[in-house]
């Protein structure tokens, strides 16, 4: 019922196709309305495009994203691998709902953190491994804070045991 906008057409024709699908919502009740947006919600989930992305590869629903590899559903992120509805991070590795992050593993609902692996719920911190609902904090091990260099020899130790 409700036509996207196209990019042909001339601008009088557009006006009118606009004018027409606000008059077409305006005039839905509510049973009209929930159809037609399942309608929508079914056809964004079935389609697998990859709008305004560069050279990403096996990515579904990706928007605006670089060199990706196998991720789902995320914004303008780059160099990313086997994510799910991040967006605006980089490097990042198997992580799900990650937001302005950067070279982070196994970690989910993160912001604004760096080098965090295996971490959840983490906002605005650095070099945390393990770790759950700190917020500017870095160089955590399970949310115990290390000096940088016995932090970088214990990670190396646990990265290798854990095989990550």
């Amino acid at each position: 019922m409700v036509k996207e906008r196209g990019s042909r057409g001339n601008v009088p024709d557009l006006l009118a196709q606009e004018a027409s699908a606000r008059a077409e919502v305006a005039a839905l009740g509510k049973r009209e309305f929930l159809e037609q947006f399942q309608k929508l919600a079914k056809s964004y989930s079935a389609d697998p495009g990859n709008p305004g992305s560069y050279a990403c590869t096996g990515c579904e629903r990706c928007a605006n994203c670089m060199f990706c590899r196998d991720c789902d559903s995320c914004y303008q992120c780059t160099h990313c691998t086997r994510c799910e509805l991040c967006n605006n991070c980089s490097h990042c590795v198997d992580c799900k709902q990650c937001h302005q992050c950067a070279y982070c593993v196994q970690s989910e609902n993160c912001t604004g953190s760096a080098y965090v692996v295996l971490c959840r719920n983490l906002s605005d911190c650095n070099y945390c491994f393990g770790c759950v609902g700190l917020s500017k904090k870095d160089f955590h091990i399970l949310n115990v804070p290390f000096p940088r260099t016995e932090y970088f020899k214990q990670v190396k130790r646990l990265r290798e045991e854990m095989g990550i």
